[in-house]
């Protein structure tokens, strides 16, 4: 290395670097990224009640009605949603597809609010059923329960039922690979502290991996975004679960309700969500927590007519979500499978071109472009194509044509630290 007379010496730098190792490393402990790891782009709510064996595929098949019925063509589904002409044949057969091999990506027994309060006896029978049907696979690759929250008039009721799904469940065979528990109605960290307490016991009770249990933590109140100090209390949630916080869910209605919003102006797209959730995303921006948009109560049902604006009330809402970076969101009804993966198709479809361009061009196969990309949106590009694989978008094949990348690769730009070498190799993968 050339020499050049300098000011500092080695020793300056070193002390510098002694000084800040805390910090270093208490940043690199709260904002890994994110894992690189697949997340649905959905979760279906199905009360207790009501979920069966066969829950998953007859959702499939009346979605599969639906859209024979209102949308048989690439044309027709094209004219209900607003689709371009571009996408619409491509995003029609995908969405077909879909619906027939895997139309549910995450399933979520309800156990709170879709079910509501029942004796003991009932709750205890319906927890065992829930327990079983997951063992056995309920065909969606994500699936769990909403147990009722820790608040204290359902408290006891709640932490009862996850014992008996949980423990019913190991004793099934163990704890499946995409098992996802939901606490709702969060409102201190506390409570989050509990759920992470109660997972951390059934852990040691059961001599699993430290931290093999984490949670969703559904915002539904306003002190779960500012608290009585002013300060925003879903930051404090991620310390308060240890580490087992995997997701935040934000509750459409019971959300709008506290805030007083009418009934007929509750939704997704209101400012009062929007605050909400621009405060959820910069609290985890970062930490590798994911997020997930509520939904809408509007269903398609009834007349062509009336099917048709409800889907497309829905898709422009699912777009417009996915373009605020909120690239989950729940579905109460399984007509709103035929909107949810058309519209984040032809999202991942109509943007993967300019996406593969430019990861061409920041990983040197390229000469030039119109785009002169940071690391960190290289890792936003791979992520939007890895995100369209997952889901069924985009083939993976096709992919790998567009950008000129494996997924390996592609998984290694989305992991790779903001200070890494710019250049076509990417880091083995954890």
């Amino acid at each position: 290395m050339t020499r050049h007379p300098t000011t500092f010496g080695p020793a300056l730098a070193a002390r510098l670097g002694a000084s800040l190792a805390d910090v270093d490393a208490e940043l690199a402990r709260r904002y890994p990224g994110d894992a690189g790891t697949r997340q649905p782009v959905h979760t279906v709510y199905v009360p207790a009640d009501a979920v069966r064996a066969g829950t998953v595929r007859s959702w499939g098949d009346r979605a599969l009605a639906a859209l024979d019925e209102h949308a048989p063509s690439a044309d027709a589904l094209a004219s209900a949603l607003g689709l371009s002409p571009d996408v619409a044949g491509p995003v029609h057969d995908r969405v077909r597809a879909k619906l027939a091999a895997e139309p549910v990506e995450d399933l979520r027994i309800d156990f709170e609010d879709g079910y509501g309060r029942r004796s003991d006896a009932e709750e205890d029978e319906a927890a065992l059923h829930a327990a079983g049907l997951v063992a056995a696979g309920t065909g969606a690759p994500f699936a769990g329960i909403r147990a009722k929250s820790m608040d204290a008039a359902v408290r006891d009721r709640g932490i009862r039922t996850l014992d008996v799904f949980l423990t019913a469940l190991t004793a099934a065979g163990g704890l499946p690979d995409g098992l996802v528990l939901t606490l709702p109605k969060v409102t201190h960290a506390e409570q989050v502290a509990a759920m992470a307490t109660l997972a951390g016991e059934f852990e040691k009770a059961h001599a699993l991996d430290p931290g093999r249990l984490r949670f969703e933590v559904q915002i539904e109140t306003t002190r779960a975004i500012l608290g009585p100090d002013g300060r925003a209390t879903v930051a404090r949630f991620l310390d308060a679960g240890e580490g087992r916080v995997s997701a935040l869910h934000y509750g459409t209605f019971d959300y709008s309700a506290a805030c007083g919003v009418a009934p007929a102006h509750q939704s997704p797209d209101h400012p009062a969500a929007d605050h909400a959730k621009a405060v959820m995303q910069t609290a985890v921006a970062g930490t590798g927590v994911r997020l997930s948009d509520g939904s809408t109560n509007v269903l398609p049902v009834g007349t062509g007519e009336q099917v048709g604006a409800a889907w497309r009330l829905h898709h422009d809402l699912v777009r417009r979500s996915l373009a605020r970076a909120y690239y989950q969101g729940w579905d109460m009804h399984p007509g709103h499978l035929v909107s949810r993966y058309a519209a984040v198709y032809a999202f991942y479809r109509e943007g993967l071109e300019a996406a593969a361009a430019r990861l061409v061009a920041y990983t040197g196969g390229g000469v030039g472009g119109r785009m002169l990309d940071e690391p960190a949106t290289a890792r936003a590009l791979a992520g939007y194509v890895l995100r369209g694989v997952d889901c069924g978008a985009v083939g993976a094949e096709e992919a790998a044509r567009a950008t000129g990348l494996t997924r390996g690769e592609l998984e290694g730009l989305v992991m790779r630290p903001p200070d890494a070498p710019r250049n076509g190799s990417s880091p083995p993968r954890p």
